[in-house]
């Protein structure tokens, strides 16, 4: 068994100084069982390794960030040599034009783009040119879709909704997906007042009965702009989008994650008409969109560039398919062997899966889902997702198969003896929890 000791000390520590011991909730130690590594080292593809030395198999992939591999050569490979000419000037860097030509021709869809360090700040961006272009307030939010942006426009409708004013919230309306009724009822409750509808393209199911296009044809009937929001989809869908996928062109799309290859780069693309909202050369209001200072660094931009050119050359999203596909028939056969087929299950895209617990009776168990967690992290596999990477190769598929197959043993167990026989710690928790959980609080200082 994996030994922590140098993360526990670690993890002492960090609550001091830093809130939440991590600058992402999803990282958070209430999101992983106790027995886990708390601090990451270094990755190389498609593994990683803690502070106690541990390695692992990875699959959270930098929050779904990391698409080809970790410290992947070729991207490495050019920041380093851009990194060597400076990272930030006083004008515009050459890179900001080259890059810009480079991913609007890629992406294929829109005229203009800007660029950020995340995606939170271009997803808010799209939403202020859509209010200002069509001088509406409200916008439409897609409620099946777990997140958009940090801003209260977003966190607003979440459980965690502290510090965000009433009139803030009210302004932001919730459809379903795959249910273009539930928008349609939103439009004609206010009537005149939405300025954008914004989704992602899909989640764990495809859009059905040309979804998307229906969701298009409504906010452009209504006067409203479609916004798709590809931080997921963008790379892992297919390399210039899930637009492209299911043929639909967005007024306004947002791109980050998978983009540079975990190197903080983030754009948005759109249309003439709304992007050039944000400059200097028009009549009309101008909009106060992105200004940041490093917005635009050039290591970055030249990771971006790199990662498109790897997937121009490389039959990156095919693999990603591939390789994906064989996790699903290998968990779902180990499963079906133990059986479980009933209480684990793996949804999702192959390039982008999610395993998913059932209790005793047959609900969603979060106690469950630290339980899978915690036995995978012993057979050396980190895995709060099942969120493949062009890395990942037959071996590493085949040991992550195994180890489900051996954690799927003690999950039966648990599931007739109790979890907790078998569950040390606190149970892990969701993100948008109204309260900090009981239990975390002396988690890592005390050992259960």
């Amino acid at each position: 068994m994996s030994k922590f000791e140098r993360s526990r000390a670690m993890q002492r520590r960090v609550h001091e100084v830093i809130p939440g011991g991590c600058h992402t909730y999803a990282k958070g130690d209430d999101q992983f069982p106790y027995l886990s590594p708390g601090f990451i080292t270094r990755g190389k593809g498609s593994h990683v390794w803690d502070v106690d030395g541990n390695e692992y198999i990875e699959y959270g992939m930098g929050c779904r960030a990391v698409s080809l591999g970790h410290a992947f050569p070729p991207i490495v490979d050019a920041v380093r040599q851009e990194l060597e000419y400076g990272s930030n000037f006083t004008r515009p860097a050459a890179v900001e034009l080259e890059c810009a030509e480079v991913l609007l021709h890629h992406i294929g869809n829109g005229d203009m783009c800007k660029f950020a360090k995340d995606g939170s700040t271009v997803t808010t961006t799209a939403l202020k040119l859509a209010r200002a272009y069509t001088g509406r307030d409200r916008v439409a939010l897609c409620a099946d879709q777990p997140f958009f942006a940090i801003h209260d426009w977003f966190i607003g409708t979440t459980g965690i909704s502290a510090g965000i004013p009433q009139a803030i919230r009210d302004l932001s309306l919730v459809f379903r997906y795959n249910d273009p009724e539930s928008l349609e009822f939103q439009f004609r409750k206010f009537p005149n007042q939405i300025a954008a509808v914004i989704l992602e393209a899909a989640k764990y199911e495809d859009p059905q009965d040309d979804f998307l296009h229906r969701v298009q044809e409504i906010c452009h009937r209504h006067g409203a702009i479609f916004i798709l929001d590809e931080m997921i989809t963008g790379f892992r869908w297919h390399s210039r989008g899930a637009q492209h996928l299911y043929d639909i062109e967005p007024d306004l799309s947002t791109f980050g994650k998978a983009l540079a290859n975990g190197f903080s780069a983030s754009a948005l693309i759109g249309k003439r008409e709304l992007m050039r909202r944000c400059g200097i050369y028009h009549d009309e209001p101008r909009v106060f969109a992105m200004s940041t200072t490093h917005g635009a660094e050039t290591h970055a931009l030249r990771a971006v560039m790199a990662t498109i050119d790897f997937y121009q050359n490389y039959p990156v999203v095919e693999t990603l398919e591939r390789q994906g596909q064989k996790l699903v028939d290998g968990i779902k056969a180990a499963a079906i062997h133990h059986g479980l087929e009933n209480h684990v299950d793996v949804i999702g895209r192959p390039s982008c899966l999610v395993f998913t617990t059932r209790d005793a009776d047959g609900e969603y168990s979060q106690a469950f889902r630290s339980l899978l967690m915690q036995e995978l992290i012993k057979h050396g596999v980190l895995g709060p997702s099942l969120v493949i990477s062009y890395s990942h190769d037959d071996d590493d598929v085949a040991k992550t198969i195994a180890a489900y197959d051996k954690a799927m043993e003690v999950y039966r167990n648990a599931l007739e003896n109790g979890v907790n026989h078998y569950l040390i710690g606190p149970v892990s928790q969701v993100v948008y929890q109204p309260f900090n959980s009981p239990g975390f609080s002396s988690a890592y200082t005390e050992v259960p």
